[in-house]
């Protein structure tokens, strides 16, 4: 039987030596953006960027970074991080064959960081975001489509990865015990994107694209029902049904921030009293006290409740289990490999006697502790996609408005409100609003 072992984010100096951030530096970036305080936290990324970020983890600076440059409207900047993270993802995807070596060795982390398939697909839902606020809604919907691209890639991804995984255990008499890790992720399309296309082509006036995306929307709901736990919001049968000479707004908010990665440790016992230890990053969601989230239209003459879309902690988990099968079977593979030099050196020592019997015997306790210090689970991601997102919508006259949008805690308490003044709500385009608040 296997037995658990829980660890947060402790470091010795043996993770210290492969890579173990300290965790000051981001106490103080996530709270100024508990706070709002967007630019402070680019300004803490630049100034802490050789102790955060080591070379092999270049793109967890573009992704921070491109994120928070997001949020603080610095969409140009925001636009060249997000696109070399996209480009790190690539070039960490095409080394990745020459490093694997090294992480059979020793563990995951000797290698340069290549993303979470999430942190790959929201890249372009930013940048596609970005593009919008520069009035170019053709990049901004191509970056959807890439997306989309992306999703479809993601149910063929791993096939070729575990098959070889699987012989090499064959190859290595490895014993690979069924667990849940092993489970098939079932998300292959994205909500969020489809109602960004919604909105998107309604925007150029191509309402047969606007239409597809919607129904895709619909059907991503019903496909994932493990991701999407809740209903489809009620505004999305809206968004192509306006009035003539009417004009839609649309609300976009985010909050809480995306899972982050701990440590689980499983033991599998030896003969001899002996064990080899597996190390696996698990998901860990990071609460949020948003509980509501409502805008309000001209201080109270329109107000309505935004409803839940896409839950971006759950589609992480979810893509996060094809890649989880496989690091669990490499952990495996690699501490079986570990777990071997001590179990022959300790046979040795069994059967030698004298001096050379005991050297046998410490170099066997040797190769144990250094398998023990060396495995160790790969903890690296990025700290602020946020955790969930909402939209809503109303239709109003064209005018000029205000619009406010409040987040409240379960107990109604009121925890931010961020207002637009002098909003300009045209007919026959997209009126985009977005507020986040990452609490």
């Amino acid at each position: 039987m296997f037995r658990r072992f829980w660890y947060g984010p402790v470091c010795s100096v043996f993770i210290l030596f492969l890579g173990c951030v300290s965790t000051g530096a981001y106490n103080q970036i996530d709270n100024e953006i508990y706070a709002g305080n967007y630019d402070n936290g680019v300004s803490l990324i630049d100034e802490n960027r050789q102790d955060m970020y080591r070379q092999r983890d270049v793109l967890l600076f573009y992704l921070d970074k491109g994120l928070l440059t997001h949020y603080a409207r610095r969409f140009d900047e925001s636009i060249l991080l997000l696109q070399e993270g996209e480009r790190a993802i690539e070039t960490a995807y095409t080394k990745s064959v020459t490093q694997e070596i090294g992480t059979y060795i020793l563990s995951d982390n000797t290698r340069e960081y290549g993303g979470e398939d999430y942190e790959d697909v929201y890249i372009n839902v930013f940048n596609a975001l970005n593009y919008y606020y520069q009035n170019n809604l053709e990049d901004a919907l191509v970056e959807i489509r890439r997306m989309n691209n992306k999703l479809q890639f993601l149910s063929v991804k791993y096939g070729v990865l575990m098959t070889d995984m699987q012989k090499m255990a064959l190859e290595q008499s490895a014993d690979i015990p069924a667990n849940e890790y092993l489970a098939t992720a079932k998300f292959n399309d994205s909500a969020l994107a489809r109602y960004l296309g919604l909105l998107f082509y309604r925007g150029i006036g191509q309402y047969d694209d606007a239409r597809i995306d919607r129904d895709y929307l619909k059907v991503a709901f019903a496909n994932a029902p493990g991701v999407y736990s809740y209903p489809v919001p009620a505004s999305v049968d809206e968004e192509l049904d306006i009035p003539g000479g009417k004009a839609r707004l649309n609300v976009l908010a985010f909050s809480g921030m995306a899972p982050i990665k701990e440590e689980e440790v499983i033991r599998v016992p030896l003969p001899n009293a002996r064990w080899i230890k597996i190390a696996l990053p698990v998901l860990r969601d990071r609460s949020s006290q948003v509980r509501r989230i409502e805008a309000v239209i001209d201080g109270g003459k329109e107000r309505f409740d935004l409803e839940l879309l896409e839950d971006v902690g759950a589609v992480a988990r979810e893509t996060f289990k094809e890649k989880e099968g496989l690091i669990y079977m490499k952990s495996i593979l690699r501490a079986t490999l570990k777990g071997v030099s001590s179990s022959v050196l300790d046979e040795a020592s069994d059967r030698t006697e004298g001096n050379a019997g005991l050297l046998l015997s410490i170099l066997s306790v040797g190769a144990q502790v250094m398998a023990e210090a060396t495995e160790r689970a790969d903890l690296r991601i990025s700290r602020y996609f946020p955790g969930k997102v909402y939209v809503g919508g109303i239709t109003l006259d064209p005018g000029v408005y205000s619009v406010t949008v409040n987040y409240y805690a379960g107990n109604g308490r009121l925890i931010a409100a961020y207002s637009h003044d002098a909003v300009e709500i045209k007919a026959n385009t997209l009126n985009l609003t977005e507020t986040m608040c990452l609490q």
